[in-house]
């Protein structure tokens, strides 16, 4: 392994901190409402589609586990597509990381204000609202700033906050159902065609996004090698029980769950009453803001790591002199985030993450085997059968591709033709020399 020093960052988080941003990571807001979507699609066989999602999820998993047990430097995705397939493939893949992560942070700070207006209806109106996005983004933005430990803090004690809930609901509601309504366990329903049964499981395996975003800030994991495969799949086991069990209660205990905007909350209200559903909308607003909390801790540094190999300006790969954190980057982030939070624009959000997402998986689980022939010998995790996980990732991919909508499709092609621009606009600057890359693998 490099000199942790060598590039002024920090190596602070240890393997329990690093499943918790994981955690964080993948848990947004998608678990207080997909849970009616799905039970719109299959009914009380619902939850049968998280676990099926999860095996798909799992060879992704698997490659984002292999490979980044092979770097210590921040980049993820981005830097494994530059080792892997040369400069222009690792711009146009960090280009696409940071819009994936910029929108979805966007989103999640939106969802947070909605939320909020049925607490404090005032929240909705546009200068309290700006007001509430300053004071969100803000604080979070100063807290990684100040440095890693403070940043890391933060996401552990928010996971902790939005797990709680979640399971108190999934152990409170099962307890309830066996014991008063145990004919609603069964999980019969009307047969559902194979094209349904696809399309919920890419439905819910958006629900399972976000740690690809978890694997950037490897240049302040004190041990990466070792500690990003059990975080990843960690957290891969925790976040399949957790949607699972919570999926279960809900449709076991709403007979028309489809028809709810607010399930768990509808669900609570039906074992613990009033209170039972104000918990639950916390936890909501709870959960949101943790997963900002994540977005805020590690998406920055792959600005940082752009900035870094110079591949984006120089700038972005400053490091604080007394907190030694990317708070250049970090800033530049949250700038970015408050103004489409601002903008409004939830929609564009959703769709510029959904589509830009699967570039990012499909050449990290496309690397897996180049960069094994080009370092045999690394000192990394090996998955077992890794080019046959790498295929299987890789169509899983492509069939999420397929499903996309035209606008997906419009935006898939905009951010090619922003990367290739900047890559151009690189070359001409530095010229045509190849760069030395930041990457750094732990080689035995």
């Amino acid at each position: 392994m490099s000199d942790p020093q060598s590039r002024g960052l920090y190596r602070a988080m240890g393997r329990w901190t690093l499943t918790a941003l994981v955690i964080n990571s993948i848990i947004g807001s998608g678990i207080f409402g997909l849970p009616s979507v799905v039970a719109g699609l299959l009914g009380r066989k619902s939850p049968l589609a998280y676990l099926i999602a999860a095996v798909g999820m799992g060879f992704v998993i698997a490659c984002f586990a292999e490979i980044a047990s092979r770097f210590d430097e921040s980049g993820g995705p981005y830097l494994y597509a530059r080792e892997a397939f040369g400069r222009i493939t690792g711009i146009e893949v960090g280009l696409f990381l940071v819009a994936v992560k910029i929108s979805v942070a966007a989103a999640a700070a939106d969802l947070f204000v909605d939320y909020l207006v049925e607490i404090w209806p005032v929240a909705g109106r546009p200068l309290p609202r700006l007001a509430v996005l300053t004071v969100l983004i803000g604080f979070l933005a100063a807290v990684n700033v100040r440095g890693v430990k403070s940043g890391a803090a933060a996401n552990n004690a928010l996971t902790v906050a939005k797990l709680v809930p979640l399971i108190l609901f999934a152990v409170v509601g099962s307890t309830f159902i066996f014991t008063k309504h145990p004919a609603s366990a069964a999980l019969a329903s009307a047969p559902s065609t194979s094209r349904v049964w696809l399309q919920s499981v890419l439905i819910v395996t958006y629900a399972y996004s976000g740690f690809e975003g978890a694997v950037v800030p490897m240049a302040e994991a004190k041990e990466p090698r070792r500690d990003a495969p059990f975080a990843l799949f960690a957290a891969l086991a925790a976040v399949t029980l957790v949607y699972s069990a919570v999926q279960f209660v809900v449709v076991a205990l709403l007979p028309d769950a489809a028809s709810t905007t607010r399930p768990l909350a509808a669900a609570a209200r039906l074992f613990w009453g009033g209170p039972g559903a104000m918990l639950m909308s916390a936890g909501a607003m709870i959960s949101v803001y943790g997963y900002l909390t994540a977005m805020l801790l590690h998406s920055p540094r792959a600005l940082f790591a752009l900035g870094e190999n110079r591949d984006f300006p120089r700038v972005f790969a400053r490091v604080h002199p007394e907190s030694r954190t990317p708070h250049v980057a970090i800033l530049t982030f949250a700038a970015f985030v408050w103004c489409l939070a601002a903008a409004g624009s939830f929609r564009w959000n959703v769709y510029l993450s959904s589509a830009t997402r699967l570039v990012v998986f499909g050449f990290t689980c496309a690397a897996l085997p180049v960069l094994r022939r080009k370092n045999p010998r690394a000192c990394a995790f090996r998955v077992p059968a890794g080019p046959i996980v790498s295929t299987a990732a890789v169509a899983f991919t492509i069939a999420l591709a397929i499903e996309t909508t035209p606008a997906e499709r419009i935006i898939l092609v905009l951010a090619v033709a922003i990367a290739i621009g900047a890559w151009l606009r690189t070359r001409r600057r530095v010229g045509a020399q190849p760069q030395a890359s930041g990457a750094t693998y732990t080689d035995a």
